[in-house]
């Protein structure tokens, strides 16, 4: 079934391809690497909910809608992951919001693949959840396991599908558990045949699936891959796309430099996230202005590699204590910046109060006004997040580094939400 010139031509083909998920997605993305911890926190909290009997009967709301916005910020690839879940009232599906049996055993899936840590215990989960039979409740769950377990599990959608049929010659379908399994065995096994190609993480070779199924790697009769000249509005608009993302990354490189740069000047150590301190900006190395690695604060280790993740943190000098933190929002990622500050707002002690903030550009003010507005939340005291504009920060930097006496300048400039 598998030729392997045809295929380890398009795999060649694909990452030789500037625009290429594989190039603009999966490698050097920091969105994609700080994703996966704050969406593991938050499957662990729909767990909780679901336990506690606090889940909704809906998901909006929920904290399942947390975590697939969160993972639909991933752009292109996982566009539309959340749409299987929506709650379809005329329907009744996914019947996993009135039925509290259904919503138990769903819970039960997540708790048990998430401490799972071997393929066989995942895939015979994953199979008793198909045999539950749970109206409306498919293989779009992979999308969500991709970012728990991301060399067990390939996410999962139409356009992925569409790609392995004209990659493989199948004809496997979107909403079948039995295809998804035998889609998965397939990709595994050329996944691991062109390991020195692609990579463990099974995001590589799904990316490549999913350009084909979008039709921008097209595979003709002769089994070859070709760009069509007809494509050319398709692959105009990614180029756009593509650039638009670096502005956005210069962007926030230059809004986490103005932070790390407040806070030195009004006297704080300051650390920049574990995955930025490479960058520079204004011809400074963050490295030279960041702490060269995150104090020790006495957390669990798998909430300070989330943490460590926020854009800018202060501390007091010379001390572990944390005075404030900084998510940067460009044009995805605030459910994964809201989840980072709120695990650091839930894990430090009850004493110890600190000024979380997400920092954004005018354009997405009502969108973060709506989400620091979830009842989720809302209803969580410890958490209180305000935002701050990127005009009012680079308009009034100067003035802070210069007339400010401590971090408590920043809620002159923050808004916050009543």
């Amino acid at each position: 079934m598998i030729n392997n010139e045809r295929v380890q031509f398009i795999i060649q083909a694909y990452k030789d391809d500037s625009e290429s998920v594989y190039n603009t997605w999966f490698v050097n993305n920091e969105a994609r690497l700080k994703a996966f911890g704050a969406i593991r926190r938050g499957v662990e909290q729909v767990i909780k909910d679901i336990k506690e009997g606090t889940f909704p009967a809906d998901f909006k709301g929920s904290s399942l809608e947390i975590v697939l916005t969160a993972i639909t910020e991933q752009k292109q690839v996982f566009e539309g992951a959340a749409h299987p879940f929506y709650w379809k009232p005329k329907l009744r599906i996914p019947d996993i919001y009135e039925n509290n049996t259904n919503k138990s055993l769903f819970g039960q899936f997540l708790e048990s693949c998430i401490k799972a840590n071997k393929e066989e215990q995942i895939i015979k989960e994953v199979v008793k959840l198909s045999h539950y039979n749970i109206k409306g409740l498919g293989p779009a769950v992979a999308n969500i396991l991709y970012f728990i377990h991301p060399t067990i599990i390939p996410p999962f959608n139409t356009a992925m599908v569409n790609g392995f049929n004209l990659l493989f010659k199948e004809k496997k379908k979107l909403g079948s558990w039995n295809d998804y399994l035998e889609m998965r065995d397939t990709i595994l096994q050329v996944n691991d045949q062109y390991k020195n190609l692609l990579s463990k993480d099974l995001g590589a070779i799904s990316g490549l699936l999913f350009d084909i199924g979008v039709g921008k790697i097209v595979v003709d009769g002769n089994a070859q891959m070709v760009i069509e000249k007809k494509r050319k509005e398709l692959l105009k608009k990614r180029h756009q796309q593509v650039q638009a993302e670096i502005e956005e990354e210069n962007t926030h490189t230059k809004i986490q430099y103005l932070l790390m740069k407040i806070g030195k000047s009004l006297g704080y150590d300051v650390i920049v996230a574990s995955n930025d301190r490479a960058k520079s900006y204004n011809n400074e190395n963050f490295s030279f202005i960041s702490l060269p690695e995150f104090p020790d604060i006495k957390i669990d280790e798998d909430v300070k590699r989330t943490v460590a993740l926020i854009d800018v943190i202060w501390f007091e000098k010379g001390t572990t204590k944390i005075v404030s933190a900084y998510e940067v929002e460009k044009s995805t990622s605030i459910y994964s910046g809201i989840l980072r500050l709120a695990d650091l707002a839930l894990t430090l002690p009850n004493s110890e109060k600190i000024l979380l903030y997400l920092v954004a550009p005018e354009q997405r003010e009502k969108e973060i006004i709506a989400q620091l507005k979830r009842p989720s939340l809302a209803a969580k005291e410890a958490i209180k997040i305000s935002y701050i504009l990127f005009s009012e920060l680079c308009e009034h930097c100067e003035s802070i580094c210069k007339f400010g006496d401590d971090h408590t300048i920043m809620e002159k400039v923050a808004k916050c939400i009543k």
